[in-house]
């Protein structure tokens, strides 16, 4: 049995019984029901124990009565029912003053019904209010295990779990930070005492009652679940329905509490680096922040990406297109490896990803291109600008300004590619402030040859020769861009050489070509569909 002394007189005929006495005891537990005249009555009450009783055990002796309160009191009973009328027509005044000193509840019980009228209506009712309260818990364990067998983001999953268990709930991490907080109480207050020993038990703190269950991992507490449950007690059925609602929540931690925890942490140090970078904050407060938070990002080889829509946007529109390839580079299986924090910045998105060489994990840049790859062409096609690896943390700002440069290049340069690397455009950078009718001249002597051919020719022929160039002279690759057979691009190949006089296996040549072919997307003459081929090197 558990209900308060105050829900037992609520059934019937207990209505009919009068709370005398202790009212403030009326929250107390009633565990179990008993009726006891003997005279060592004391030596057998269990906690929660409720005592109805004739006052035969004291009938001649009233002033032992107070007395007798006390006892039942220290035993940790839950109440006293006398039932007058019989050796009592009324309860003496130190047993009252006893009582309301104490807050133990005197009852009169009715007496017109015997105890046995009285102790099952209460076992009816408790077996009806467990009934119904077991039915409930099933019905909670049904929707947990359904919660267990979906994925989703973790804060998802602990709302849902609030929800299903009707109770505020929080959960701590294993460094005792608040990971997820469902009430509506401060941080602090659900951290009072850290740390905790890793055991399942009934607290109260700051924040009010909860049930408090550690999250294990094998035998490592990883964390606790608090479950702040309405109501003054908590039935053994409640608590396992608790104690369960926490294993879902530590089964599905090595997967999402921990990726929550990250990417909680990893937002904080993103706007860190925004602040470091745009608003002063110094680069000791940022690694201060980033040693405690675990994070050695910086402390490692890494690179800057800035990634941005290129063209004209409304500004609400845009913020909202950056905060999705936010969502795509967080979330995209490729990049996962590479560990990257993400910021939005004035300037597009900034990410900050590991790449230590021969780290086996595959390109940066070939990930980078595989996320891009699925953006919808309806919002336009997004471009991101890698920066050269960086070895120290001191060299943020210069990562962030390579990628900058890239970017400002590659608009005025024109070139059309998803992800460019700034080493591939350095010529551009290099080249920047040639006067515009220097590299026309240039273009003229290094191509004059197929000047005077057909114009549909020599744009063929032009656009063989930059994809050629683009693919380092594989003859084989080029034809599959071109879409032509291989011998075909060997002989347009020759055909080149022999026009322009030029041979195609001297680096001096092939370097006067790419520049050629760079000043052309600088002038505005190149082909869009092969114009940064070669900055995919």
């Amino acid at each position: 049995m558990h209900m308060t002394v105050e829900q037992a007189l609520s059934v019937y005929p207990l209505t009919e019984a009068r709370l005398v006495a202790g009212a403030a005891g009326k929250h107390r537990i009633v565990k179990s029901v008993n009726v006891m005249d003997a005279p060592d009555i004391t030596d057998w009450i269990k906690e929660g124990e409720m005592i109805f009783t004739t006052a035969y055990l004291f009938k001649d002796r009233p002033d032992e009565a107070a007395e007798l309160l006390r006892q039942l009191d220290r035993r940790g009973s839950a109440g006293l029912g006398v039932k007058l009328g019989r050796f009592w027509h009324s309860f003496p005044e130190e047993m009252i003053a006893a009582a309301d000193d104490l807050g133990f509840p005197l009852i009169e019980l009715p007496y017109p019904f015997t105890f046995s009228d009285q102790m099952n209506a209460l076992f009816r009712e408790e077996l009806r209010r467990s009934t119904v309260e077991l039915q409930t818990v099933l019905d909670k364990q049904v929707r947990l295990m359904r919660f267990a067998l979906q994925s989703g983001h973790i804060r998802q999953l602990f709302e849902s779990v609030m929800e299903v268990v009707g109770c505020p709930i929080a959960v701590i991490g294993s460094r005792g930070q608040v990971v997820f907080n469902g009430t509506n109480r401060p941080d602090s207050e659900l951290v009072e005492l850290w740390p905790w020993k890793p055991l399942a038990r009934r607290v109260r703190t700051a924040a009010g009652q909860a049930f408090r269950v550690p999250l294990m991992k094998q035998s490592q507490c990883t964390g606790f679940a608090l479950f702040f449950y309405p109501g003054p007690m908590l039935s053994p059925i409640e608590e396992n329905l608790y104690l369960q609602a926490a294993e879902l929540i530590g089964f599905h931690k090595d997967f999402k509490i921990e990726d929550f925890v990250e990417w909680t942490v990893r937002r904080d140090v993103g706007l860190l680096i925004k602040r470091h970078l745009k608003h002063g904050l110094s680069l000791e407060k940022l690694m201060e922040s980033m040693s405690r938070w675990e994070i050695d990002l910086l402390d490692r080889p890494y690179r800057c990406v800035l990634t941005d829509i290129p063209g004209p946007a409304i500004a609400p529109m845009r913020a909202e297109r950056l905060q999705q390839l936010k969502r795509e580079l967080q979330n995209h299986a490729g990049l996962e490896p590479f560990g990257g924090v993400h910021v939005v910045l004035e300037e597009g998105l900034l990410s900050v990803f590991r790449d230590e060489p021969g780290g086996g994990e595959g390109s940066l840049e070939t990930a980078l291109a595989d996320c891009l790859a699925g953006w919808p062409a309806s919002q336009g096609k997004p471009r991101a600008c890698c920066s050269t690896r960086k070895h120290r943390a001191e060299e943020l700002r210069a990562a962030f300004g390579e990628c900058l440069d890239a970017h400002r290049t590659a608009d005025a340069w024109d070139i059309a590619v998803p992800v460019i690397s700034y080493e591939t455009i350095d010529l551009a950078v290099l080249f920047e402030q040639v006067d515009l009718n220097r590299m026309r001249a240039f273009c003229a002597r290094m191509l004059g040859g197929l000047q005077s051919r057909d114009p549909e020719y020599t744009a063929e022929m032009l656009r063989t020769l930059e994809t050629y160039l683009a693919c380092d002279g594989q003859l084989g690759e080029t034809a599959k861009r071109l879409y032509i057979h291989r011998n075909t691009a060997a002989y347009r190949i020759e055909k080149l050489s022999e026009m322009l006089d030029m041979d195609f296996k001297k680096t001096d040549d092939l370097l006067r070509l790419r520049l050629a072919f760079l000043f052309r997307r600088r002038l505005g003459l190149g082909d869009r569909r092969t114009a940064g081929a070669g900055a995919q090197r």
